[in-house]
């Protein structure tokens, strides 16, 4: 159903669009450096909330995407443009509750999530807080809109938007930290403002007559159950997938916070790194999204396997040379943050061990995508939430607070949550057979 001109036009947008992401955020913490580690400190406590909701926001639009790109595989473009409002209706409204929440509870949420942590890392962490919830409803529409692009086959749309957005926030970051001296509200403050943009932007497009996938009217809005239970039949078990695996790892940023600020900061700074690592995954799942979903209507399911194998392959490709150059480059890159010597050190040192470990993840992580898009999310939410939480988190308490590895202990217990990934998932998707939608 596709071919290599048609594959290529639909992957190199993402990767571009994950690569400018990935980069964004490395700058934002770069930037964040300058002002000190309490700053680092408190904006990764809140980036690790903001990882939740936007997965959970993310897992909704993966629904709405799945339900469009199978009804344009079925040739069934009517229903795709019911189900593309239906999308946007439902990840506007939950997004405006979080938000809402967000906004209350601020205070008494990372209190309770954190505990104790240095006043001055509250104080900046609050700040940012507050910011990025305002944000939230505007990620959610742009999410939607890109979805829904993706499942037809156009991801330049999302990459465009991407590049303005993501040309405002760094814009507005160095204006207002380096020029303003504004702190961690120089950050804030310019995310807030480029996805009000990128939203309004990708609301826009998705409006034109040329798109297959549209929204033809306010109409579209109007709430249908029936629609919208087809999107969330697929979007809450990825919701809740997304929604548990990032809480673990708040629940793992809590144990990392136990360990004190210098913990904090090499971690924070090592996660935000290894994302180089993810992004070139990250966008050939999101491309497999819509060719499993098109394959599967279709009722092309070996067409749809032969795709995701491909593309894991390509992936390992990448990897090869993205995680060589990390190992060389480690110290490098460490060393833009301005770190203390042993965050910097501890730093380097998780660097090294997850570029290793990289082997395992595209097992573990991709071919998700393609079980999610033959209507098995079912599956992927219950290992992927199991694991997280018997392996990840388990084994990192284990190592951390009983055996005393410190830091690294963390990494460990990940590393053996992607071992029990790969088994799990390897041995569904040789027995899948798609679940027609």
């Amino acid at each position: 159903m596709f071919s290599r001109k048609d594959l290529i036009k639909l992957l190199a947008p993402l990767v571009v669009e994950q690569i400018l992401a990935v980069l964004v955020g490395m700058v934002d913490v770069v930037m964040v450096a300058a002002v000190g580690e309490t700053a680092v400190s408190g904006v990764s406590l809140v980036d690790s909330i903001s990882v939740l909701i936007i997965q959970l926001l993310a897992a909704l639009a993966t629904g709405g995407a799945v339900v469009s790109a199978q009804y344009l595989g079925k040739k069934r473009p009517e229903q795709a443009c019911k189900s593309a409002g239906q999308l946007v209706l439902i990840t506007l409204l939950v997004s405006l509750v979080i938000t809402a929440a967000a906004l209350i509870g601020n205070k008494h949420l990372l209190r309770v999530i954190f505990g104790n942590v240095e006043d001055a890392v509250m104080r900046d962490a609050m700040k940012y807080f507050f910011l990025s919830a305002l944000s939230y409803p505007f990620l959610a529409l742009y999410n939607a809109c890109a979805a829904l692009f993706r499942s037809m086959g156009n991801s330049k749309v999302s990459m465009m938007a991407s590049i303005v957005m993501n040309m405002i926030n760094i814009t507005g970051n160095a204006v207002c930290i380096y020029g303003l001296h504004m702190g961690v509200e120089g950050v804030g403050i310019p995310t807030l403002v480029s996805r009000i943009v990128a939203a309004m932007l990708m609301f826009f497009l998705i409006q034109n007559p040329d798109n297959i996938i549209r929204i033809r009217s306010f109409k579209e809005l109007k709430f249908d159950g029936g629609m919208i239970k087809k999107i969330l039949q697929i979007g809450i078990p990825n919701g809740l997938e997304n929604s548990m695996f990032q809480f673990g790892k708040i629940t793992l940023q809590s144990l990392v916070s136990s360990l004190g600020t210098a913990a904090i900061a090499s971690f924070a700074v090592s996660s935000n790194l290894v994302t180089l690592e993810y992004l070139p995954g990250n966008a050939l799942g999101l491309g497999l999204i819509t060719i499993v979903g098109q394959c599967v209507g279709a009722g092309r399911i070996e067409e749809a396997k032969a795709y995701t194998k491909k593309l894991v392959l390509l992936d390992y490709g990448i990897l090869a040379v993205i995680c060589t150059l990390m190992i060389l480059g480690r110290h490098q890159m460490v060393g833009l943050y301005n770190l203390s010597p042993a965050a910097s050190e501890a730093a380097s040192q998780m660097i090294t061990a997850h570029s290793l470990a990289m082997i395992l993840w595209p097992l573990s992580f991709i071919i998700p995508y393609y079980l999610r898009a033959s209507n098995d999310a079912s599956f992927t939410m219950m290992v992927s939430v199991l694991s997280m939480w018997i392996f990840r988190i388990g084994f990192a308490y284990l190592f951390v607070k009983v055996m005393g590895i410190g830091i690294m202990g963390v990494w460990y217990g990940m590393f053996i949550d992607w071992v029990a990934r790969v088994i799990l998932f390897v041995w569904r998707f040789r027995r899948s057979k798609g679940i027609r939608g």
